[in-house]
């Protein structure tokens, strides 16, 4: 399987691709990552080193793959983090030229917007560019439970009014759909919930509310579904495994007081997590 990842990179740290190319790569995937941006560092440390990036600066990168003959061998898509509008429009024409020469390339679009207590933290034009192109390009998408709210148009504080805004997204055009961070009137205060829909249809995992915040997470875990869902056609499977392997993640940066996940020393929790999840349907 080979997976054309463009999303935001650092030089420190696990966010953006530094956070999804390794663990695709653990699972035995070829990984071609584009950078739509390179800091230092992400800027949760209030202040890094780097640049943005523009459309046709992917683009480039995208025409020399395109010149060793090796495009129409990519099955799947992956973005993130984007940087700007500009940006925006040469991953979305990125995946209609993959598409052109292999129709059944699946295309997840991780719609990085904002976050429940931090609101809106990317440029203007960027909300809007996700709901209206990047989500309607998508197969898939892993929005978490802020971003679901603003692409659906729906307040979500009931499992009932998530699996509403689910169906409102995927009206959109994706097919499925991995909502993470999820915390309704349902959700026990100790746990947290990651839910996914397809076909009308909803699965839920409800793991354990861990004491850590780091950057990165969401970027993990939208790759690991993405490759998961790609490899096995089945949202529940996706979810079981993503979910597993991210706690796993989590729980060991938890326990090792880090502020970085643990992309590297926690490698093993990609391929064989120490915790399992079963998705229970709902």
């Amino acid at each position: 399987m080979n997976v054309l990842s463009i999303q935001s990179h650092v030089a420190f740290g696990h966010v953006g691709n530094a956070s999804a190319v390794f663990p695709m790569q653990r699972l035995g995937v070829e990984v071609w990552p584009i950078h739509t941006v390179q800091f230092s560092n992400h800027t949760g440390y209030g202040s890094w080193k780097g640049r943005v990036f523009d459309g046709p600066a992917i683009e480039e990168l995208l025409d020399g793959i395109a010149d060793r003959g090796v495009l129409e061998r990519c099955n799947g898509v992956l973005s993130g983090y984007m940087g700007s509008a500009d940006i925006g429009n040469a991953i979305v024409s990125a995946v209609k030229r993959v598409r052109a020469l292999n129709p059944d390339v699946l295309y997840c679009c991780d719609p990085v917007i904002g976050d429940v207590g931090r609101g809106v933290f990317v440029r203007p034009g960027i909300p809007e560019f996700m709901r209206d192109q990047a989500v309607p390009a998508a197969d898939i998408v892993t929005p978490n439970q802020f971003e679901l709210d603003y692409l659906s148009g729906h307040a979500t504080e009931t499992l009932n009014e998530v699996k509403r805004a689910v169906g409102a997204v995927q009206a959109l055009g994706p097919k499925a759909v991995l909502v993470t961070s999820v915390e309704t009137r349902e959700t026990p205060s100790d746990a947290l919930d990651l839910i996914a829909g397809e076909g009308g249809r909803f699965w839920r995992v409800r793991t354990p509310k861990l004491a850590v915040s780091v950057n990165g997470a969401g970027d993990a875990i939208a790759a690991l579904f993405f490759v998961h869902y790609a490899r096995s056609r089945s949202v529940a499977t996706a979810l079981a495994e993503a979910s597993a392997s991210v706690y796993g993640l989590l729980k060991r940066t938890e326990e090792a007081g880090s502020r970085e996940i643990l992309t590297i020393a926690a490698q093993d929790e990609f391929v064989s997590p120490t915790h399992r999840f079963q998705a229970e349907e709902v």
